[in-house]
């Protein structure tokens, strides 16, 4: 990824040339292909870390009330949410139009019909609570939206609602930690994976 994509993939509307493609994941038989593009996280692969989330989820217990996938891009963590438990509705947001514009296009691409895909500002657009909050924050985006996403994410979990984030040790997991502990008075650490760090905190 180019600079100029890593400045715009958490713009609205980025204004990168086009350069669409197309990339395969596939975990535990399920294969999922996803349309990707220039100005969003990731274009070229699956990220590292998106794929140690996706990989440490499903072996999560949380209330069934549906999932919540924040700054989903072009959609691999929620898709593959929709796909673990298909019983259940993934929200997807992002503020970047394009990304979930892909978003979109990978859900039918996919045959995957239980999901939201919709724009918003971290949880601006957001009027629900739910089992289970995903994230791969955007690093770049600065330390107050990260933090913003974690912090408030405990008014939009059920109880005993879960949060769980990937997050780099370099990139911000000590202090990502220790403001998940401060928020929900816990916070464990699922996985560790070259880097990335798997936290999850319980909405006592």
């Amino acid at each position: 990824m180019n600079n100029k994509d890593n400045q715009m993939y958490f713009a609205e509307n980025p204004n990168t040339a086009h350069d669409e493609r197309i990339v395969d994941y596939h975990i535990d038989g399920i294969d999922l292909k996803f349309n990707t593009d220039a100005g969003v996280f990731s274009k070229l692969r699956v990220d590292y870390g998106s794929g140690v989330l996706i990989k440490s989820m499903k072996d999560i217990d949380f209330p069934k009330e549906n999932i919540l996938d924040v700054g989903t891009g072009y959609g691999p963590i929620g898709l593959f949410a929709a796909k673990f438990w298909p019983d259940q509705v993934v929200d997807m947001i992002d503020v970047n139009e394009r990304g979930l514009d892909l978003a979109k296009r990978n859900a039918q691409l996919n045959h995957i019909n239980n999901v939201n895909i919709y724009a918003s500002d971290v949880y601006s657009q957001v009027d629900k609570r739910y089992g289970l909050i995903l994230t791969n924050p955007p690093i770049r985006a600065g330390k107050k939206i990260v933090s913003t996403i974690l912090a408030e994410a405990k008014e939009h979990l059920v109880k005993a609602g879960v949060l769980l984030v990937v997050i780099q040790k370099k990139q911000g997991e000590p202090s990502a930690r220790k403001l998940m502990e401060a928020t929900f008075g816990n916070c464990e650490i699922v996985t560790r994976d070259k880097g990335y760090y798997i936290l999850k905190a319980i909405n006592n």
